[in-house]
């Protein structure tokens, strides 16, 4: 098959849905077909094999990233590139300009349209962007002019619709699947939240994976172990976001005591509280790195520590961390779903609290570590990227004279 994966995140930079849309590129491409990924890129940027450079706003730089702008030259490259290309299928990655232009030049192509929704960003918006009220409402307006919302309703009888907010963003999420011929979720709580509010478009829960490379880069792991008087080295890395709450990582290493040091890598608009909450914590702040040194500290590393609570899907760096085999201590309780049985330790509370309470035992009894990291060692193959499964929605979505023969029967 001939795939476009079209997203408004910077491919470079250090992210979950970058990560994952690059492992797929990755697996796809090792099964065979023709990738090509569309993204905004700074035209100062060389070229890149594989990779469509879409227009960007020369004043708008969220967190210093290109942002794909305006919607009508950003339509105008796809449509050239895809018709050029003979893409056949669009799989989109993101809610905004670039994921948008997509669907739009996907129809006037007559191209079936696959979106995998990544994350949650009725939470991502109320944490981040000022005045939610004002912003989210121009958000929603702005979508609306690129894929309309007429018709589309959202139950607000559900804890994550309460607010007028909430339901914006969710009656945005519900007008893309809406628009799109098949809705990919990482995750099956993800999924019921969204048939909750009413998504009808056809829905598959395919976990996101790690590219070969990774699997390579990494090698074979080895069962994490503490020697007598040494640190348990806690690692938490992601964007650094008022949603993914890094100070209550931090937080939680300065309450779990002496016998405990933490590792922060990433950056966002949370860098200065999060560098306020780590002085005189036994903490490092490692800021934005590649995803070859996220790999080495894990390898040097003890637990990995998710602190977000209700927004996470399926973290891309855990899927890392199972490659690395690397337990999990988390706070969100949906997260257990993604994390392999045995290979990790969930939070009694999700506060500092709770997650202090788990470190401090991690480092009072070192079997209970070694014994989570021989289950994900164990457990590291089911990491990959499961091309086979996105294989079969593809199939799904084109018509039955387009659909390749299935390499397996599902």
């Amino acid at each position: 098959m001939r795939v476009a994966l079209v997203t408004d995140y910077y491919l470079p930079t250090l992210g979950g849905v970058q990560t994952a849309v690059r492992a797929l590129r990755e697996g796809l491409e090792g099964a065979g077909h023709e990738v090509v990924v569309c993204c905004p890129r700074d035209p100062g940027d060389g070229p890149e094999p594989g990779v469509v450079p879409l227009p960007v706003s020369p004043v708008f730089r969220p967190d210093g990233y290109p942002f794909a702008w305006s919607p009508g030259r950003v339509r105008r490259v796809l449509r050239e590139e895809l018709a050029a290309r003979g893409v056949e299928v669009v799989h989109t990655h993101s809610e905004m300009f670039a994921a948008l232009s997509g669907i739009r030049v996907a129809r006037d192509l007559g191209l079936p349209v696959v979106h995998t929704m990544h994350g949650r960003i009725d939470v991502y918006t109320d944490a981040v962007l000022p005045v939610p009220a004002v912003s989210t409402a121009l958000l929603a307006w702005l979508h609306h002019r690129q894929v309309p919302h007429a018709g589309v309703e959202v139950a607000g009888a559900t804890p994550w619709t309460a607010t007028r907010v909430a339901r914006r963003m969710w009656r945005l999420m519900a007008a893309q699947a809406r628009a799109s011929d098949h809705v990919v979720v990482p995750s099956a709580h993800f999924a019921a939240k969204l048939a909750g509010v009413g998504v009808r478009t056809p829905t598959t829960v395919v976990s996101n994976g790690v590219g070969a490379g990774v699997l390579e880069r990494v090698g074979e792991p080895a069962v994490r172990d503490r020697g007598p008087g040494e640190e348990l080295r806690a690692l938490w890395v992601g964007r650094l976001s008022p949603e993914k709450r890094p100070e209550v990582f931090v937080d939680a290493v300065r309450r779990a005591g002496p016998g405990v040091r933490g590792t922060v890598l990433g950056d966002g608009v949370s860098r200065r509280s999060v560098a306020r909450a780590a002085a005189g914590a036994p903490v490092r702040l490692g800021g934005s790195v590649p995803q070859a040194e996220v790999l080495a500290e894990m390898r040097r590393s003890h637990v990995l520590v998710s602190s977000s609570v209700d927004f996470d899907n399926q973290p891309m760096v855990i899927l890392e961390a199972v490659a690395s085999g690397l337990p999990v201590l988390h706070a969100d309780p949906d997260l257990a779903e993604v994390v392999p049985e045995g290979g990790g330790f969930a939070a009694p509370t999700p506060d500092a609290a709770g997650l202090a309470q788990v470190l401090a035992r991690l480092a009072r009894e070192p079997d209970l570590l070694r014994r989570a990291s021989a289950a994900m060692v164990t457990a590291r193959a089911s990491a990959a990227v499961p091309v086979a499964a996105v294989e079969e929605v593809y199939r799904r979505v084109l018509p039955p004279e387009q659909r390749p023969r299935a390499h397996y029967i599902p």
